[in-house]
C-alpha cells in the first residue's frame, strides 16, 4: 500500500531525498558539540589554557552554523515534499474517482470520499514530514550518540541501551493496541460528514418540516461518537509521554549517581566526559521521544493509508474493450434478454429478461409505477451500469464495444436530479458542448423553453448560477438541464422524468420542439404524467422490473390494464377531459 502511495511523490522526489541528508548533517554537528564541550572543560578550563577554549569555541560556533543551515534546509525541503505529495495524492484520488462507474460510487459513500480526500490525506502528510525529518534524524542521533557514549564509558552507556529497548517495547505494544481504535475513529468521521452533508443539502426540507432540533441531535450524537472514539485512542497514546519522561529522568539520576562515583572514587571518568554523557543522554532520549511522536503519527495514518489506497486501487467496473469503436452510426437501440441487479446476491434482479427494440429517430415513452425500474432500464444505454446478462445494442453494436467517452457523448441523459454547477448560465449550458457558439447556446435554450426566462434576467445568459442551482426554480433547472443535453447534439436523448416540475403546456411545447427540430434523434421520455408520453411513437409499460407491454397509445388503451388505469386516474374516464387538461396546462413551477 505504502509503495503505491509513494509513487505520487513524482516531482518532489528530490526534495524528499535531500531532506534526510540535511537532517543527518544537523545531527552530525550536534554530536560534535558535546565532544568540544568536554575538551573545553578538561583541557581548557581545568588546565587554564585560553587557546584551547578559543579554538574549541570557534569550532562549536562553526558546527552550530552548519547545523542551523542543515535544520532550516531540512524543514523547508521536508515541508515542500510532504505538501507536494499530499497535493499529488488528492489529485490522483480525484482523477481516479472521475473514472468510477455508478457501481463504484455506490461502494464508497460521498462523505467517505470527502474524508479520504481531506482528513486522511492530511494525516498521511503529517506522518510523512515527521518520517522525513525526525524519522531519519532520530535513529542517526541514537546510533551516533550510543557509539560515542560507549566510547566514553561502557557502563554508563549501558543505561541508555536498557532504556531504549524498554521504550521501543512499549511503543510496539501501544501501536498494536491503538491501530483498530483509529480505524473506528475515521469511520465515525465518515458518519459525521454524511450527517452534515445531508443537513446542508436538504436544508430547505429540514426547515419545511421544522426538524432543526432533530438534526442538531443527530449531529451531537455523531460528534459524540467521534469524541468517544478519539478519547479511547488518545488514552492509549497519552500513556507514552509520561512514561518517556519517567525514563528520561531515571536515566539522568542514574548517570548522575554512577558518574559522580566514577569521577570521585574510581577516577575512570572526567568532568567533561560526564557533561558529554549528559548531552548524549538527552539527545538519545529526546530522539526516542521523537520516535514516540512519529509512531503516534504512523499509528493514526495507517488507517488513512489503507483508505486512500482503496480509492487509488479501485478499478472502474466500466472499461473499454481491447479494440473499442469510436463511431455510433445511428440511434437505434435493442435490449436482448437483459438481466441486471444492483445487489448481485439478491433473490431477484432489478431488470428481469428485458427484450426491446427501438428504431433510430423514434420517440419512446417509458411509463410505470414507482420502483418499476424505468431509470435503471435507460441507464444501461449509456453504460452508467453494465448488464449482468444479455446485451444492450446501439446502432447494432453492443454498447460494451464502444469507447466509453464516445457512447456517452452520443447518448445525452437528463437525470431525475437536475444538477447545475457554479458559474453562469452559458457556462452551465456549454457542459454539453464547450465549443458551442452563442447562437447554438440560445437555440438549445429556445428548444427547451428556457430562453424565455433566461432573457428576463438582467444579465441574461451571463447570470451567475449558485452551487446546486439554488437561485433558480425547479422548473427552470429542468429546462436548463434539457438545453445542456441538447447542445451535445446526441443520437439518443433520454429524459428521465425531467419535466416533472414543468407545467403541461410547457411540457407540450418542449415535446413539439423535439419532433420538429431533432426528428432523427432517438428520444426516450420517462414520465409519471401520461400526457408527457401519450403522443410518443410507442410506449413501454414497466412493471416490477419487466416490460408489461409495448405499443402505441391506442394499442395500450385497448389491451393493457396498467396503462388504462394510469390514464383513467390522471385524466378521468373521458378522453375529452384529458385533452382539456393538456391544452389548458397550469402554472409553471419555474
Amino acid at each position: 500500500m505504502v509503495k503505491r502511495l509513494l509513487k505520487e511523490i513524482k516531482e518532489y522526489k528530490l526534495s524528499a531525498l535531500l531532506t534526510p541528508l540535511f537532517m543527518i548533517l544537523e545531527v552530525a554537528m550536534e554530536m560534535i558539540i558535546p565532544l568540544l564541550i568536554a575538551t573545553i572543560v578538561d583541557d581548557g578550563v581545568k588546565e587554564g589554557k585560553l587557546s584551547v577554549i578559543y579554538s574549541a569555541g570557534g569550532k562549536m560556533l562553526i558546527c552550530a552554523v552548519i547545523g542551523l543551515f542543515g535544520g532550516i534546509m531540512g524543514a523547508v525541503l521536508g515541508s515542500k515534499a510532504s505538501a507536494g505529495w499530499a497535493k499529488n495524492l488528492r489529485k490522483a484520488m480525484f482523477e481516479r474517482i472521475q473514472t468510477y462507474s455508478f457501481e463504484n460510487i455506490d461502494k464508497f459513500s460521498t462523505a467517505g470520499l470527502v474524508t479520504r480526500l481531506t482528513t486522511d490525506v492530511t494525516n498521511v502528510q503529517n506522518a510523512f514530514i515527521m518520517i522525513l525529518r525526525m524519522g531519519f534524524r532520530a535513529p542517526v542521533t541514537v546510533i551516533v550518540a550510543m557509539v560515542l557514549s560507549f566510547k566514553i564509558n561502557v557502563r554508563l552507556a549501558s543505561i541508555f541501551l536498557i532504556a531504549m529497548l524498554l521504550i521501543l517495547a512499549v511503543m510496539v505494544f501501544v501501536m498494536a493496541k491503538s491501530k483498530s481504535l483509529f480505524e473506528t475513529l475515521f469511520r465515525k468521521y465518515d458518519d459525521l460528514n454524511a450527517s452534515v452533508q445531508e443537513n446542508v443539502t436538504g436544508m430547505r426540507v429540514v426547515k419545511a418540516y421544522v426538524r432543526e432540533d432533530y438534526e442538531k441531535k443527530k449531529f451531537v450524537e455523531g460528534s459524540g461518537g467521534i469524541y468517544k472514539a478519539a478519547t479511547s485512542a488518545e488514552k492509549m497514546i497519552a500513556f507514552t509521554m509520561p512514561f518517556l519522561n519517567a525514563v528520561v529522568y531515571t536515566c539522568i539520576i542514574l548517570i548522575s549517581w554512577f558518574g559522580a562515583k566514577f569521577i570521585v572514587l574510581d577516577g575512570t571518568l572526567t568532568t567533561g566526559e560526564l557533561l558529554s554523557l549528559f548531552s548524549y543522554c538527552l539527545n538519545i532520549l529526546m530522539s526516542l521521544m521523537f520516535f514516540a511522536m512519529i509512531f503516534i503519527m504512523i499509528t493514526m495514518s495507517i488507517a488513512s493509508v489503507k483508505r486512500i489506497y482503496e480509492v487509488l486501487e479501485e478499478e472502474s467496473t466500466i472499461k473499454n474493450c481491447d479494440k473499442p469503436l469510436y463511431d455510433v452510426l445511428d440511434g437505434s437501440i435493442e435490449f436482448k434478454d437483459v438481466v441486471f441487479g444492483y445487489n448481485k446476491t439478491a433473490e431477484r434482479p432489478v431488470l428481469d429478461h428485458i427484450n426491446l427494440k427501438i428504431e433510430s429517430g423514434e420517440t419512446i415513452g417509458v411509463l410505470g409505477g414507482t420502483g418499476s425500474a424505468k431509470s435503471t432500464l435507460v441507464s444501461m444505454i449509456s453504460r452508467l451500469y453494465d448488464v449482468d446478462e444479455g446485451q444492450v445494442l446501439v446502432a447494432g453494436q453492443d454498447v460494451r464495444n464502444y469507447d466509453v467517452e464516445t457512447i456517452r457523448n452520443e447518448v445525452s441523459v437528463v437525470l431525475q436530479n437536475n444538477v447545475l454547477f457554479s458559474g453562469t448560465i452559458a457556462e452551465n449550458l456549454r457542459w454539453g458542448d464547450k465549443n458551442a457558439t452563442d447562437e447554438e447556446v440560445k437555440h438549445a435554450a429556445q428548444l427547451a423553453c428556457a430562453g424565455e426566462f433566461i432573457e428576463r434576467f438582467p444579465e441574461g445568459y451571463d447570470t451567475v448560477i449558485t452551487q446546486g442551482g439554488t437561485n433558480v426554480s425547479g422548473g427552470q433547472r429542468q429546462r436548463l438541464c434539457i438545453a445542456r443535453a441538447l447542445l451535445k447534439k446526441p443520437k439518443i436523448l433520454i429524459l428521465d422524468d425531467s419535466t416533472s416540475a414543468v407545467d403541461t403546456a410547457t411540457d407540450a411545447k418542449i415535446r413539439k420542439a423535439f419532433r420538429e427540430e431533432i426528428p432523427n434523434t432517438t428520444k426516450l421520455i420517462i414520465a409519471q404524467r401520461i400526457a408527457s408520453v401519450m403522443d410518443a411513437d410507442r410506449i413501454v409499460v414497466m412493471d416490477d422490473g419487466k416490460i408489461d407491454d409495448f405499443g402505441t397509445h391506442d394499442e395500450l388503451m385497448a389491451r393493457n390494464q396498467i396503462y388504462r388505469e394510469i390514464y383513467e386516474q390522471q385524466t378521468g374516464a373521458g378522453s375529452g377531459d384529458f385533452d382539456k387538461v393538456d391544452e389548458e396546462g397550469g402554472k409553471d413551477n419555474g
